[in-house]
């Protein structure tokens, strides 16, 4: 039997050598073969497996974009299997520069103006269209489509370690296409800068009412000279702070998701996400807030959603969409600048993973998260940009001794501890975390895990973490207590609310060290609600975690 197993191999791996050959690659027939070549080669290669990522793209199905609302937002014709080619690099040159919205020139606006026209003028059949561009973000962040070597698991890439890389491979084939329509191999999209002082209203292009980059469904008392709240909830007073002590606030907030609470890899990337994972569920720093928290403020107040930027299955209908997660693609490469790249991963499965994406051809192309790594090679870049967040590294909110003594007076209010707690978060809790669980080498980020998050409701959830809370009136990231931040965004899936078991893990060795309390046997973590909804929320526990 073994014999003739083998020779099935051969012949299929001789025919597909032969097809590549005479470039009659066909996708679909080709993955089949390849899929079942890696089943029959179980047996011979100690049962290893290939937990890589990939989408059917003939099993689409609807999807919840909110969890009361079904949307169908699948390709016309999904059913019937198309050719594909798999990503070739392009050339060198020219180089596409990515260059900051707030600082374009009337030039260049006029002619994205005319690329987005054009785009906005294709019909829906060309995939090259924007309505069909933005049905792109409907189908892969909403769970429409299933798994290709997982049947009947849904393929949803926010919340896992698929956020960069896929957004990434969705802007770069968007920003060639618009070049094309135009005839220009230069063009590059712009980046919204809202992690520098003088980038932190939207672009003034993108609320002219005359122009395509308009859209009417946005939150219009964010509008210019409206600065942009990077930790924004729809229940605060609204704006929370003056011009300035927002601009600082939100300097603050970024060193946190870029430095202090991103000093490992997943903390940065969001969880581990392969074949057939359905426990995966933990966004990274930049993922959970400022991404959610922005699309949140720019969508609609009017909406149930705050649609189309406040929901995923709406949000790229909005062209600063666009601007947003260009910086987003940006932010990736200056985190993995200041880590000297050290932290990148290297998992075959999260390298092999691939999506798929038409280009300015209309040719179907196979994309893997390893072809797009180096930017360089993608062909763009980015103009310089000032980091000023990196100075920002903030203060306790109270001398450490004096808040000791404080939490210590405390100490007898009773507080809920962590290894026993099941509690519905309608109102501020502080909890016990013991520490006896020490590091085992220096470079280990020690991390406070709140885990067995379930959200119920349509209703957007964020609440805030604290270490060592002793002052209630200084509940601010510009002070060193801020330990991060739960954003939750809800829809997805085919089968309506998720009432998944969700973790959040934040970095807090570097703020330990800055309170002083690196050596305490325990710490005090308060979770703050920010937003009502959060009554609709219930919460397992509270734990330390190392992470190597």
């Amino acid at each position: 039997m073994a014999e003739k197993k083998w020779i099935l191999i051969l012949s299929l791996t001789f025919i597909i050598a032969v097809s590549q050959v005479h470039h009659l690659y066909m996708g679909e027939l080709t993955s089949i073969m390849l899929e079942k070549l890696q089943q029959w080669r179980k047996p011979f290669n100690n049962g290893g497996k290939n937990l890589a990522i990939g989408p059917n793209l003939t099993a689409c199905h609807s999807s919840y974009g909110r969890p009361d609302l079904l949307v169908y937002c699948c390709p016309p014709g999904f059913q019937n299997p198309v050719p594909f080619t798999d990503f070739k690099f392009p050339d060198p040159s020219p180089v596409r520069v990515r260059r900051l919205a707030h600082l374009l020139n009337e030039s260049f606006i006029a002619k994205y103006n005319k690329a987005l026209s054009i785009m906005k003028s294709l019909p829906y059949d060309d995939p090259r269209s924007f309505h069909r561009q933005a049905n792109l973000h409907c189908q892969f962040c909403t769970g429409a489509y299933e798994m290709l070597n997982s049947s009947g698991s849904e393929l949803n890439i926010h919340r896992t370690w698929m956020f960069f890389p896929w957004h990434r491979m969705m802007i770069y084939f968007h920003e060639r296409i618009l070049g094309s329509l135009i005839g220009d191999d230069t063009f590059a999209l712009p980046f919204w800068a809202w992690d520098i002082p003088d980038g932190m209203t939207i672009p003034d292009f993108y609320v002219d009412k005359s122009s395509p980059f308009f859209h009417s469904q946005r939150d219009f008392s964010h509008f210019p000279p409206r600065v942009a709240d990077l930790d924004y909830s729809p229940d605060d007073n609204d704006p929370r702070f003056d011009r300035k002590e927002q601009t600082e606030t939100n300097l603050a907030f970024m060193y946190n998701r870029m430095v202090s609470g991103a000093k490992k890899t997943e903390l940065f990337m969001g969880c581990t996400y392969k074949a057939g994972d359905k426990n995966c569920d933990s966004p990274g720093t930049i993922e959970s807030a400022p991404h959610n928290t922005l699309h949140t403020w720019i969508g609609s107040g009017l909406n149930p959603g705050r649609e189309d930027m406040g929901k995923f299955y709406s949000a790229a209908k909005d062209p600063v969409f666009y601007a947003h997660h260009s910086n987003i693609d940006r932010l990736w490469e200056v985190w993995r600048d200041i880590n000297d790249r050290k932290l990148d991963i290297d998992d075959s499965d999260w390298l092999n993973s691939f999506f798929l994406f038409y280009d300015e051809n209309l040719n179907l192309v196979k994309i893997k998260v390893k072809d797009v790594l180096d930017i360089t090679k993608l062909g763009y870049s980015y103009e310089e940009v000032d980091r000023p967040w990196l100075n920002h590294r903030p203060p306790p909110s109270v001398p450490p001794e004096q808040a000791r003594r404080i939490t210590n007076l405390k100490q007898n209010e009773n507080p809920v501890f962590s290894s026993d707690f099941r509690r519905v978060l309608d109102g501020k809790l502080t909890v016990t975390v013991n520490r006896s669980v020490k590091r085992e080498k220096v470079d280990e980020e020690e991390t406070v895990v709140v885990y067995g998050i379930v959200v119920r409701g349509n209703e957007y959830v964020k609440f805030d973490v604290y270490v060592n809370l002793s002052d209630d009136t200084k509940m601010n990231p510009k002070f060193r207590e801020f330990a991060g931040t739960f954003a939750y965004i809800p829809g997805g899936g085919r089968g309506g609310p998720n009432l998944k078991k969700m973790k959040l893990k934040l970095g807090i060795s570097e703020l330990l060290k800055d309170l002083k309390a690196d050596e305490d046997e325990s710490i005090w973590v308060t979770l703050v609600p920010r937003t009502t909804s959060c009554c609709n929320v219930s919460i397992e526990g509270i734990k330390i975690e190392y992470i190597k």
